[in-house]
């Protein structure tokens, strides 16, 4: 799991920062599942290492223009490519006629394999190896955060132990690897979990953006490994981040601790914190390390490898 961001800027690009979109690169699947697609989205991806032909799943957070004007120049790119590569997409339920009304006065056909689901709270996918949910938060207009969670997988299988065992190789093994309880032809049956180590707890990465602090937020980022949470303001303007309903560094900082969360990573950074300003970014990053130690600053294409949980680092 490779957390790559696209765009870290609120509301407009500047010259070093484009506006809202994550990647979440499954490297082994060999997919990308994107979340939010601002403007310029598209060209962020041509300079980074993210492939867009691995792109398989698209999140919405909101319709503010900020975190959708790239998709439909995205998805009329994929379709000219002519890949055929399925795309869901998951949003809002008027992100649909968005695109419909984009794809129909600009006279492109949107890409026949393109899937379109409307979220709502819970569960929006789940698979063998993870699942999606997504919870309300607290903005101008509805928007929702995302909750990437990896289910545990099987400790580490003894092979060792099982040749001494006397466990012929052979699709068995895979079965043990699953913890399962398999007899072999001698009769002997044979439990999975004694042949592997300790479960080792799935990873969780979270995504919040755009909303001022929020219990909602709190309950989403519950236990996660790394949150991504929007940061536009400072916290002197505070006053700033409640008229607009967005957080400062320290509701940031805040969530990030009430969740107990491993790893706080800022973004969606106002413009007025450029360098030469009065206040600049490192600003925000000490009013939150102040909070939550754990935080870092997003840069546009900095990289982050979710780390896996060792078995002593369950919670």
């Amino acid at each position: 799991m490779e957390i790559t961001f696209l765009g870290t800027s609120s509301g407009v690009p500047t010259r070093s920062r484009n506006v809202s979109s994550v990647a979440l690169k499954l490297t082994q699947r060999g997919e990308v599942w994107l979340f939010d697609c601002g403007e310029g989205t598209q060209h962020q991806l041509l300079c980074s290492d993210v492939k867009i032909s691995q792109i398989t799943r698209i999140f919405v957070t909101h319709m503010h223009g900020d975190h959708v004007y790239g998709l439909a120049g995205l998805l009329a790119s994929c379709g000219l490519a002519g890949s055929g590569q399925p795309i869901e997409i998951y949003g809002p339920p008027e992100l649909k006629d968005y695109l419909h009304a984009c794809a129909k006065y600009s006279h492109f056909k949107l890409p026949h394999h393109i899937r379109f689901h409307p979220i709502h709270p819970g569960i929006l996918y789940e698979d063998k190896e993870f699942s999606v949910s997504c919870g309300p938060l607290k903005h101008r207009i509805p928007a929702y955060g995302y909750r990437i969670s990896e289910k545990d997988r099987p400790g580490r299988f003894n092979v060792e132990k099982a040749k001494k065992l006397g466990i012929p190789p052979g699709p068995v093994y895979g079965e043990l690897k699953q913890g399962k309880t398999v007899t072999l032809d001698d009769g002997r049956r044979i439990r999975g979990q004694d042949l592997c180590g300790e479960r080792e707890t799935g990873r969780k990465v979270i995504y919040c953006t755009d909303t001022v602090f929020c219990e909602g937020a709190i309950a989403l980022s519950e236990d996660a490994d790394v949150l991504i949470h929007e940061a536009t303001f400072a916290h002197q303007d505070a006053q700033l981040a409640f008229e607009r309903l967005h957080s400062t560094s320290t509701m940031a900082a805040q969530v990030a601790l009430a969740a107990q969360v491993k790893q706080l990573i800022m973004t969606h950074f106002s413009p007025r914190y450029a360098p030469g300003n009065a206040l600049q970014l490192d600003d925000l990053l000490n009013e939150a390390r102040a909070i939550f130690p754990n935080t870092i600053l997003a840069r546009d294409f900095m990289t982050y490898e979710v780390p896996r949980r060792s078995s002593d680092s369950k919670k």
